[in-house]
């Protein structure tokens, strides 16, 4: 059984947080102030004042600075958010013919992935007719993520350019072990900071791009892991509906625990 933590962000309470596995640690991120039962990024050392910018990477600063302290070096941490949940199992296609519950194929501890990998990341999204920068530009604007990787040094501005310029990108979240997680977080923060400040400098943190710094967290988290892990394996994830979060649902049952929930998933992406 490996020992695993993952940490769940969310801006907001939900009922269901309450159902998920033990090992999923809710952290509330933002200005919420949260129950007794979710941990807080608020309290301890944090840079919570940045959120509405960083997005998810202030969550990862509050458990780089709070919790690692308290981990064993190779103690497996990971993330995940309130709607996005990993399997546990990578898929390729739909479960559309499955009885089995939602809830009971969720990541378990004992997977024997842990014990042939150094980190995991969600199955890629494969772009099909653009690459990464170029559906980055056509979101978010011209120039930005290149201006930004002009602030990393050497080989990891080289590699990260290269990456950009690949069709491949998984999502945020990732599973690893501590000290990579803390090697991890020394390259993303300084980076962030000064990707931060340009961004301020040039005023484009506005409207859905104030989110510019979480946006380019996301791509330099796809990008690290991917180019510098050797045991890099990979899962699916489940993107929780509407009607799964319903705190009206979630009064009477748990719907992951339905039979038949799973033939939903896994999320899959197709661009």
């Amino acid at each position: 059984m490996t020992d695993l933590k993952i940490y769940c962000f969310t801006l907001n309470e939900y009922l269901i947080l309450n159902k998920f596995p033990s090992y999923i640690q809710i952290l509330g991120l933002g200005k919420t102030n949260f129950n007794k039962n979710y941990l807080d990024e608020k309290k301890g050392l944090n840079i919570n004042s940045l959120n509405h910018y960083y997005g998810e990477a202030t969550g990862f600063y509050w458990i780089w600075k709070n919790e690692l302290k308290k981990m064993n070096k190779k103690s497996w941490l990971g993330t995940c958010n309130y709607r996005k949940l990993w399997l546990n199992k990578c898929y390729n296609n739909k479960q559309k013919f499955s009885v089995s519950s939602l809830y009971s194929n969720l990541l378990q501890p004992n997977n024997n992935i842990f014990n042939n990998s150094e980190a995991v990341q969600v199955q890629p999204i494969i772009f099909k007719k653009e690459t990464v920068l170029q559906q980055f530009e056509k979101v978010h604007g011209k120039n930005i993520i290149t201006e930004c990787a002009d602030f990393l040094d050497g080989k990891l501005k080289t590699d990260f350019i290269k990456f950009i310029n690949s069709n491949s990108l998984s999502i945020t979240f990732f599973l690893t072990t501590a000290d990579i997680f803390d090697e991890y977080c020394n390259i993303l923060f300084p980076w962030l900071e000064k990707c931060y400040r340009y961004c301020n400098e040039i005023n484009v943190l506005n409207g859905y791009n104030a989110r510019i710094p979480a946006f380019l967290m996301e791509r330099f988290n796809s990008f690290w892991f991917s180019t510098y892990i050797k045991k890099l394996n990979y899962l699916s994830y489940a993107r929780l509906g509407n009607s799964m979060l319903s705190d009206n649902v979630n009064k009477f049952v748990n719907p992951m625990k339905l039979p038949f929930t799973l033939r939903m998933y896994p999320t899959l992406h197709k661009y």
